[in-house]
């Protein structure tokens, strides 16, 4: 499966490519004009950070007790109750009056539900695409993360200037309940991957056995950290720039868009070994720009070319199914993205602090130096991770 062609002719791919880009556009509204609603309320960096990336927090905590539903969780039904849930709690972050404390409760609660949902959303996309076509239906679902995410974040800014943030919260609201009835409609109704009912034993048994190779643990850390950091830059755009926070918002999503194209499309098997690790050092040292504090058309265009780093993510995930069954695919790709969200979430307190210590601009550039030297640490494991690939599927 090489062409996008080959990849829409999938019916269930066009259904869970729908989803997902509901669901985006619904969190990208929805998280703007949170982080608005929040910084507004309390004038703080911190906390308008944490608003937007800080229910991540709770996604390890879900990872730790709730991800073995993932695999053992019928995948439709899965999908459709946490499209409702994140319908319902995004609804009640509108009501007006609502203190801050309640905010951060239902959020928390959001980031609970969403533990599982990488899991369900990736293992599903693994069973719907042969396994040649899994780097390239990634890629498209996380081009339409870009595209949404573009213009998710431009129609957000719209809404919150010419609105206000709780009927741009309700708009996010309606996105999600849409995606719903989209997975209703749209995907078979499919059993579990694994059998057995969920349960916190069953998920630390599995979590044990992913983080007992040291090529997983490497991956792992690759996959989260540089990651976590540089979203903690963006974390900060709000408090940098609140004008023009869409502007940055939707140019690192263009820049993310592009990286997923040439990632997913274009660059043949042996590129992608030895791209990895340039594209993760782009991923950082564009930000470096911020200890100059630099103006608006600089720090776009820092931010847009930082962003197709964050492609290297997608050559890490193909090395992390190559060495893992198939039965536990769903846990490994949810631990994956629990751990990279939880780790955005660290990133963005992290960020948020020396924010408050120092400025904006020199928390980001800060944060850049972080990810730089975690990339360069990691280098070795990785290497061997690809050697252990390489040997366990050869050509």
């Amino acid at each position: 499966m090489r062409t996008y062609g080959d990849l829409f002719r999938v019916p269930e791919f066009k259904a869970l490519f729908s989803v997902v880009s509901l669901q985006i556009a619904a969190s990208t509204i929805s998280g703007l004009a949170l982080g608005v609603l929040v910084y507004t309320a309390t004038s703080s960096p911190l906390l308008s950070a944490l608003s937007m990336f800080g229910p991540s927090f709770a996604q390890m905590i879900g990872a730790l007790a709730l991800l073995s539903a993932a695999d053992r969780l019928p995948p439709r039904a899965a999908m459709i109750a946490l499209a409702l849930t994140f319908a319902l709690g995004t609804a009640a972050v509108a009501i007006p009056g609502l203190p801050v404390w309640a905010i951060f409760a239902i959020i928390f609660l959001l980031g609970l539900a969403a533990s599982i949902g990488g899991g369900v959303r990736f293992g599903l996309l693994n069973e719907i695409l042969p396994k040649d076509g899994y780097l390239l239906g990634r890629s498209t679902i996380n081009m339409s993360v870009g595209i949404q995410q573009i213009v998710g974040y431009a129609i957000g800014g719209l809404l919150v200037t010419f609105l206000a943030p709780a009927l741009t919260l309700l708009t996010g609201a309606s996105l999600y309940l849409l995606a719903a009835a989209t997975a209703r409609l749209g995907l078979t109704a499919r059993p579990p991957r694994a059998t057995g009912r969920p349960s916190i034993p069953e998920t630390w048994r599995t979590n044990r056995v992913l983080w007992s190779s040291g090529s997983h643990r490497s991956l792992y850390l690759a996959l989260w950290v540089p990651n976590g950091l540089i979203v903690g830059c963006e974390s900060l755009f709000v408090a940098f720039d609140p004008a023009h926070a869409g502007v940055l918002f939707a140019f690192a999503a263009f820049g993310m868009l592009l990286g997923d194209i040439a990632a997913g499309r274009f660059l043949p098997p042996h590129w992608r070994v030895r791209l990895g690790a340039p594209l993760r050092l782009l991923l950082a040292i564009p930000y470096l720009i911020f200890f100059l504090h630099p103006s608006l058309p600089f720090a776009v265009a820092a931010v847009a070319l930082a962003s197709i780093g964050f492609s290297a993510s997608l050559l890490l995930q193909e090395r992390l199914l190559a060495l893992t069954p198939e039965s536990i695919s769903g846990q490994a790709l949810g631990l994956q993205s629990a751990g990279l969200t939880t780790m955005q979430g660290v990133g963005a307190a992290l960020a948020g602090t020396i924010a408050q210590l120092t400025t904006p601009a020199t928390a980001m550039g800060v944060m850049a130096c972080a990810s730089v030297i975690v990339t360069l640490l990691l280098a070795a494991g990785l290497r061997s991770a690809y050697r252990e690939v390489a040997v366990t599927q050869p050509g």
